[in-house]
């Protein structure tokens, strides 16, 4: 009986303040959990608030809180593996989230079967076959590449609609940004001048990663042309 007692009292409290902050016309915070199929944690997961970034993504724990306006009526989560979930706010505070196909991220070192191939699309991996945007993947362990002078001779005509002109590299299909057509480039994560390239040792690439559209969302506005994800082998 207490706990029920206790139980109603949390649910009058949080309805209240939920209540309250859509009256007062402030913003308020909604927080959650976002689980793949086997009820494990998904990282990386972007949060979009009436289908716009909201700029936070899932932590490791796949926990997240992000603030909205009092007048906001749909939260999604975008994960590439599995789409887009969206899910009703109704003054909700709490909103938890469970995913389909989406692949845990230590589990990726085991994928042996070609049709299972995983790429790095910025903020996790997830299985080609899966994804429901435009990635392009290079393996750069390939022995073919063992004879090449630079990344730029890796790209070329390896990934349909990316055009390579010396140290230019363009992604076509995509709309070009303040007159820029240059697409971000991150090694390791760090972000470097796409006509640098050619420093890097192609026998220390691992893989090469092309994002467009809604794969390159992740990086807002500075992945508008594009993104090129490399990793060097031991990272």
């Amino acid at each position: 009986m207490k706990s029920t007692i206790l139980l109603l009292s949390i649910f009058m409290i949080t309805s209240s303040v939920s209540s309250f902050a859509q009256k007062s016309g402030k913003k308020y915070y909604i927080t959650g959990q976002v689980l793949d199929i086997n009820n494990k944690p998904v990282s990386g997961a972007m949060v979009l608030i009436d289908n716009k970034s909201s700029g936070v993504i899932t932590d490791d724990k796949g926990m997240y809180k992000v603030k909205i306006k009092a007048d906001a009526a749909i939260i999604s989560i975008l994960n590439l593996s599995s789409g887009l979930m969206n899910e009703e706010i109704n003054g909700r505070i709490v909103i938890n989230f469970k995913l389909n196909n989406v692949i845990p991220q230590e589990e990726t070192v085991k994928q042996e079967n070609p049709d299972d191939e995983v790429v790095n699309i910025g903020y996790g991996y997830a299985r080609k076959k899966d994804l429901t945007s435009s990635v392009g993947n290079i393996n750069g362990q390939n022995t073919k590449y063992a004879s090449y002078q630079n990344v730029y001779e890796m790209i070329q005509g390896e990934i349909p609609g990316v055009l390579v002109t010396g140290k230019k590299i363009t992604i076509r299909g995509i709309a070009t940004i303040n007159g820029s057509s240059d697409p971000l480039v991150l090694v390791n994560s760090v972000e470097i001048d796409s006509n640098t390239l050619d420093t890097i040792d192609p026998r220390l690439v691992k893989s090469i990663n092309i994002l467009k559209g809604t794969a390159a969302a992740i990086y807002g506005s500075r992945g508008a042309n594009g993104v090129i994800l490399i990793t060097l082998i031991g990272k």
